[in-house]
C-alpha cells in the first residue's frame, strides 16, 4: 500500500527528475502528473516529446498517463496523499498554489523558494533540522487543516556547505565566506539548451547570494512558540557563479570560529557525524559525508554520484591566513539539491507520522 503522489510541475527538469526517483520508489506510487493548461489533457510522453532531459529513460508507466491541469485542484487533492510540487511561475502564485492544495488536506512537499521564508513552515535537510518539523501543528492551525501542510526543501546551492559546517557549530562558527560554483541543471537547462555557457562562466544567478547567505540561518534556528527563529550568526558572505557544468554544484568555504579546532577535530567530526540512514528512509545515504584528504578531490565529474547523488563530498581542508580554515564541499544538485532531497525529506514526513494515508 504505497501513498499515492502527485508531481506537480512535472514537464519541468525537477518534475522529471521526481519521476525518475517515485518510479518504482518502495514508498511513494505516482498518481498524477500535472502542469499548466498549455500541456493538460496529452499523454505525458506526447507533451514532453524531444524535451526529456534525463540520463535515464522516460519510466513506461508514465508516457500514457494524461497530464492533468494544475487549476483542477480538488481534482488532484482527491487522487493522492502528497504533493511534490516544482514549478517556474511567480513565488505569490506559488504560495497560493501551494496553501491552497494544503487547505484541501493535501501535505504539500515543496521543491519552490516560495514558503522558505513563512516561519512556520519547516525547511528541512533531514541530518540537519529533522526537529522542525515541530511547527507543522502550528501551520496547520493558521491553514486551519487537520492533515494539510507545507514542508520545503533549502536552496540546492547551500546543500553542499551547510552539511560540512553543521558539525562544527558548536565550536563558535563566527563568520563564513563562500563561492558557489553552480551546474546548469541549476537553471534546468544543459548545453544543447543553453550554448552560451560553453567555454563561459557568468558570475551572477539572481537571487542566489540571498538564499545563500539567508537561508542557512532558519536551518540552523529553532522551534519556538510554533515558529522557527532563525540562528542569529554566522555572519556569511556569498558570492555565486554559473559554470558550464552538467549536474553538481560546488562550494568553496572559508570560516572562522570562536573556539578555534584542530584540523584533525574537524575530521574527526566530518568522519563521525551520522545521518538518517538508521531511521530505514529508502533515499537516505549510507555515508552522509565523504571526506578526501588528497589535494585534487572533490571533482564534480567524478565525486557528484556518491551515495546514489545523495551525499556530500568534502575536500581541501587548510588554514586560511584570513579565515581560519577553508575547504571544499561538493553536492549533485537535482538529486541531494532538488528532487532527491525533497522525496527524503517526503520519507522523514512519513517516518514521523505527518504524511499519512487517506
Amino acid at each position: 500500500m504505497k501513498y499515492r503522489a502527485a508531481i506537480v510541475g512535472a514537464t519541468g527538469m525537477v518534475g522529471q527528475r521526481f519521476i525518475t526517483l517515485l518510479h518504482n520508489h518502495p514508498w511513494f506510487e505516482i498518481e498524477a502528473l500535472v502542469a499548466s493548461g498549455r500541456s493538460a489533457g496529452r499523454p505525458y510522453s506526447e507533451v514532453i516529446e524531444g524535451r526529456w532531459k534525463m540520463a535515464d529513460p522516460m519510466p513506461e508507466s508514465v508516457k500514457d498517463m494524461i497530464v492533468i491541469d494544475s487549476n483542477e485542484r480538488e481534482r488532484i487533492a482527491s487522487m493522492v496523499d502528497v504533493i511534490f510540487c516544482a514549478v517556474d511561475m511567480p513565488k505569490d502564485e506559488i504560495r497560493a498554489m501551494e496553501e491552497a492544495f494544503a487547505k484541501l488536506e493535501v501535505p504539500v512537499v515543496s521543491n519552490n523558494s516560495a514558503c522558505r521564508g513563512v516561519n512556520d513552515v519547516p525547511m528541512l535537510v533531514p541530518e540537519v533540522n529533522a526537529d522542525h518539523t515541530a511547527v507543522i501543528e502550528a501551520q496547520r492551525k493558521r491553514l486551519g487543516t487537520k492533515h494539510g501542510f507545507i514542508a520545503c526543501k533549502p536552496n540546492c546551492s547551500i546543500q553542499g556547505y551547510v552539511p560540512a559546517l553543521t558539525p562544527l557549530r558548536d565550536f563558535g562558527i563566527s563568520k563564513i565566506s563562500v563561492c558557489t560554483y553552480q551546474a546548469l541543471s541549476g537553471a534546468g537547462k544543459n548545453l544543447e539548451t543553453w550554448p552560451e555557457m560553453n567555454d563561459n562562466v557568468i558570475p551572477f544567478i539572481g537571487g542566489e547570494e540571498q538564499k545563500s547567505e539567508q537561508e542557512p540561518l532558519k536551518l540552523w534556528g529553532h522551534v519556538e512558540n510554533g515558529i522557527i527563529v532563525p540562528a542569529k550568526n554566522p555572519i556569511i558572505s556569498a558570492q555565486c557563479y554559473r559554470v558550464p557544468v552538467t549536474d553538481g554544484h560546488m562550494a568553496a568555504v572559508s570560516v572562522s570560529f570562536d573556539r578555534k579546532p584542530t584540523i584533525d577535530e574537524i575530521y574527526d567530526r566530518w568522519e563521525n557525524f551520522e545521518g538518517v540512514a538508521k531511521l530505514g528512509l529508502p533515499s537516505a545515504p549510507k555515508k552522509f559525508l565523504t571526506v578526501f584528504r588528497e589535494d585534487n578531490r572533490p571533482q564534480t565529474r567524478l565525486d557528484r554520484g556518491i551515495e546514489n547523488g545523495m551525499g556530500v563530498s568534502i575536500g581541501r581542508l587548510r588554514e586560511d591566513c584570513i579565515f581560519d580554515y577553508k575547504f571544499v564541499s561538493l553536492a549533485h544538485n537535482t538529486l541531494r539539491g532538488a528532487a532527491g532531497g525533497a522525496v527524503l525529506m517526503a520519507e522523514l514526513l512519513v517516518h514521523q507520522g505527518f504524511i499519512t494515508k487517506k
